[in-house]
């Protein structure tokens, strides 16, 4: 086995959370860089790894055994999120291991775009992928990031032969991801995978807003509205349909 040494990687920050970022409470660990520039990110201020905090794995890791009891008695455990985690593949494989290595459930959170650079190593390390699918509709997948969808297709591929848990997570927007026939195409996708644990239909908010105003960037989606809840559980019922389960 390859031997595992410290490394240093770019974070934006950290945060403790309930119920959206995997089971349980998790220490959240928010890393810098995005190769994507998704149309309803509440998050541009991730998105340049030159805008985070210089770090080592040591002391990331040091944080988290500050909580790893309670995160262990609360069923939790440590996600990465971002930004995209696989920008930063090296540090975050060692984050992933060390973690497991103090028996915390890991999970690991993307978009997949970039999934060619998870090694089998990492994830062998990685208890649940939080797998981001924008739109199974490729020119939708571009118009709302800029990227393609055959990699995040192929990495969910590849997750399901190793056999590694997988939640879909689907942010729905009015008039971009609501297309009946794309949610169908995903829920037939996702159904014809063995590791798929459930499917989030995340409603689109504007949460993140004040953060384009403050960078000084224009919110693509500034007019657009949050969806109706009748809307929301369509798209719900459509998964439920092929047998997923969906929240």
């Amino acid at each position: 086995m390859t031997a595992h040494v410290a490394r240093t990687g770019r974070i934006h920050s950290w945060d403790l959370s309930t119920g959206v970022d995997g089971p349980g409470t998790r220490f959240v660990l928010f890393l810098s860089g995005c190769p994507l520039r998704c149309q309803y990110c509440a998050n541009p201020d991730t998105w340049y790894m030159r805008d985070g905090r210089a770090t080592t794995v040591d002391e990331v890791v040091g944080e988290i055994e500050r909580y790893a009891d309670f995160l262990t008695a609360a069923g939790g455990g440590v996600t990465l999120s971002g930004g995209e985690p696989l920008l930063q593949p090296a540090f975050t494989g060692e984050v992933l291991h060390r973690c497991r290595r103090l028996g915390l459930h890991t999970a690991l959170d993307t978009s997949g775009y970039l999934g060619v650079r998870a090694s089998d190593e990492m994830l062998a390390d990685t208890s649940l992928v939080l797998l981001d699918v924008k739109s199974f509709d490729a020119p939708t997948y571009r118009d709302l990031t800029g990227a393609a969808l055959a990699p995040t297709l192929a990495f969910a591929t590849r997750l399901d032969r190793l056999g590694v848990p997988v939640r879909i997570r689907y942010v729905l927007v009015p008039d971009r991801t609501d297309d009946e026939e794309a949610v169908e195409g995903l829920a037939a996708f996702a159904a014809g995978l063995r590791n798929v644990q459930q499917i989030d239909v995340l409603p689109f908010h504007k949460l993140g807003a004040a953060k384009y105003e403050a960078l000084g960037i224009p919110f693509p989606l500034r007019d657009t509205p949050s969806p109706e809840p009748a809307l929301t559980e369509r798209v719900r019922g459509q998964f439920q349909a092929h047998g997923l389960r969906a929240v």
